[in-house]
Order: C-alpha cells, then sequence, then structure tokens
C-alpha cells in the first residue's frame, strides 16, 4: 500500500458523524494543498489541490478533530488513497479518490474556546502572518 503525506489547510469545519447500531465516531473533512510555481514565461502562479479526507480512528476523531479543528487550521495528514464509488439515486455511477487518514498532526493548535483570533476581523490581523491562510 502507498502512503501519502499531505499538508495544507481544512477549507470548512469537519464533519463529526456516528456510524449507526456502532454509534463509533468519524470525521470526515476536505484538506486544500496549495502549490506555487513560476510559469515559463516568469509569472508566478499557484494551483489549488483539494482532497476529500476521511478519519476511521475514533480515538483521533474525538481527542483532536472535534475539539480543535476549525476551518483554516494547518494540517498534516498522512494516510492512503481509496477509490470510492456509490451509485446515485439517478442511476449512476459517481467516483471519487478519498485520502483515509492514519496520522493526523495540527500544526496550530488552539483550545476551542479560544476564538480571540476566529472572531477578530481581517483588518485587525497582522499583514506578514506567516500563518496565512492562501485561499
Amino acid at each position: 500500500m502507498q502512503t501519502v503525506t499531505v499538508e495544507g489547510y481544512l477549507a470548512a469545519d469537519p464533519t463529526v458523524l456516528s456510524a449507526q447500531g456502532s454509534g463509533r465516531k468519524r470525521a470526515t473533512f476536505r484538506l486544500l494543498e496549495t502549490t506555487r510555481f513560476r510559469r515559463a514565461d516568469g509569472q508566478l502562479g499557484e494551483r489549488t489541490t483539494g482532497f476529500n479526507c476521511v478519519c476511521f480512528s475514533e480515538a483521533t476523531t474525538e481527542n483532536y478533530i472535534a475539539p480543535f479543528a476549525r476551518k483554516g487550521a494547518r494540517v498534516v495528514v498522512t494516510g492512503h488513497v481509496e477509490n470510492d464509488t456509490w451509485t446515485g439515486r439517478d442511476g449512476v455511477a459517481h467516483y471519487d479518490l478519498r485520502l483515509v487518514v492514519e496520522q493526523l498532526r495540527l500544526k496550530n493548535r488552539r483550545q476551542h474556546e479560544d476564538d480571540s483570533v476566529a472572531g477578530a476581523d481581517a483588518q485587525s490581523l497582522p499583514e506578514d502572518d506567516p500563518d496565512e491562510i492562501p485561499f
């Protein structure tokens, strides 16, 4: 099995779901990774790639993702890629790739109650913030 490591930002707050019957929790979230490059004509460019992620580890979901992971949080995810296939109500088959999380590291971990930066308006944040969100 191939292992993938991606560092990026959460596009939205993670969704924590409980499985029917067992009640086991899992988390799903979208991770955005931006690559900056220089084009042949010298112009700077950037490309943002989104990854659909799912974490089946109940301990990771309850102890790290639910209390600390929020939109814009910088994370490093290690896992493997799986094909996700389903049939829609209209009978059309849909295909998607998803990253199954094996390890997750939050790079700017804050308490859930600490909304001082999240609640601040954009003008009060410093211009040269090293944790600036690229999207």
